[in-house]
């Protein structure tokens, strides 16, 4: 197919944001004449920028000047006025394939769902629920159903001139010198079944201090503020606390900085893994489609940790067995991955 004009629709969180980019690459690859465009959401819009792939980024600010029915609208007129004759539905809601469908682009290529699905041209079946391979694989193979090869599969984020500069005072102003070692921690997650104990994050924390020499940074939004304080209650020397004072750009230039990431499943493993910072992953949930295999560090520098405890379904954040596929995962594990992960 000759597509000249090309939307790539990914508005939802950040790790999917990151593991979307192999398709972009792929795309410029297959056309590289073509004007390649990106709708993300607001939150994530900095993980696309500097990206060479792209020629425009778009917005859908659902809460903002799109929230509603005529902000959907105006989102409508905007893409419409684009004139984009082919659309990559990769975040797969009722709201994007009626965007596309109503801003009138005639290719229309997505996954196969309840989710409005009958309004793409060129379903595709939806096998992610079954996990049985990461999540850009996934996406390369929507591309390879239209016969549409990929060369890499390298994941890209570009960190900004004033991320950089922003990252390197906020390490200085902590007392970080350049021949300092950094580690970053990251103890949130979006649900309770994707957190480890945060003592242990400090135990771990304090031996890679003490015995590796290395400095710690503490990272994450400003909603796991409580976990955070676990975390600095027990980790008995400073710590540099970066929770909530940085944007997604900034925290891309603190990772750049930094030596290793320790993190539970979440967006930051992603970005770190797309800069080629060493990262050990530490997973709850195995259920399939949210498992390791299909949401795990992608590349050669990372390392996932998880504990199989006998479960047939995961419940979740409603678990009855007190979290044990995380509880099970011991301190020393984590320090044992480390030695494994920086020998390479």
């Amino acid at each position: 197919m000759d597509f000249r004009n090309i939307l790539i629709i990914r508005t939802d969180r950040v790790g999917d944001v990151i593991l979307t980019t192999p398709m972009m690459a792929a795309l410029r690859q297959n056309y590289p004449e073509a004007r390649i465009s990106v709708l993300v959401s607001v939150s994530t819009l900095e993980l696309v920028e500097g990206n060479p792939h792209l020629n425009e980024i778009l917005v859908d600010d659902r809460h903002g000047k799109h929230q509603g029915f005529w902000g959907f609208f105006r989102l409508v007129r905007g893409i419409r006025q684009k004139n984009f004759d082919a659309a990559f539905v990769m975040h797969t809601k009722n709201r994007t394939n009626s965007l596309c469908f109503l801003a009138g682009i005639p290719h229309r290529i997505g996954y196969k769902n309840k989710k409005f699905g009958f309004l793409l041209t060129e379903p595709i079946a939806d096998t992610r629920w079954q996990g049985l391979k990461h999540e850009v694989d996934y996406c390369l193979d929507v591309l390879k159903e239209l016969g549409i090869l990929s060369r890499e599969s390298n994941l890209y984020l570009s960190v900004s001139r004033s991320a950089k500069e922003w990252a390197q005072r906020f390490l200085e102003q902590n007392q970080v010198k350049e021949s300092d070692r950094l580690v970053a921690i990251h103890p949130g997650a979006s649900c309770i079944s994707k957190r480890w104990n945060p003592e242990r994050f400090a135990e771990v924390a304090n031996e890679l201090f003490e015995k590796k020499g290395f400095k710690v940074i503490l990272v994450g939004s400003k909603d796991n503020k409580d976990i955070i304080q676990k975390v600095k209650e027990s980790f008995h020397h400073p710590v540099i606390d970066a929770i909530g004072q940085t944007t997604l750009g900034q925290l891309a230039g603190l990772f750049e900085r930094c030596q290793l990431l320790i993190s539970n499943d979440s967006g930051p493993v992603h970005m770190a893994s797309a800069l080629g910072v060493p990262v050990i992953s530490i997973f709850g949930r195995n259920q399939a489609g949210l498992s390791p295999i299909r949401w795990g560090p992608w590349g050669h520098s990372g390392l996932v940790l998880h504990k199989e405890v006998g479960c047939h379904q995961c419940l979740a954040h409603n678990c009855r067995i007190n979290f044990r596929c995380l509880d099970e995962i011991k301190p020393k594990e984590v320090l044992e991955a480390v030695d494994a992960l920086l020998a390479l």
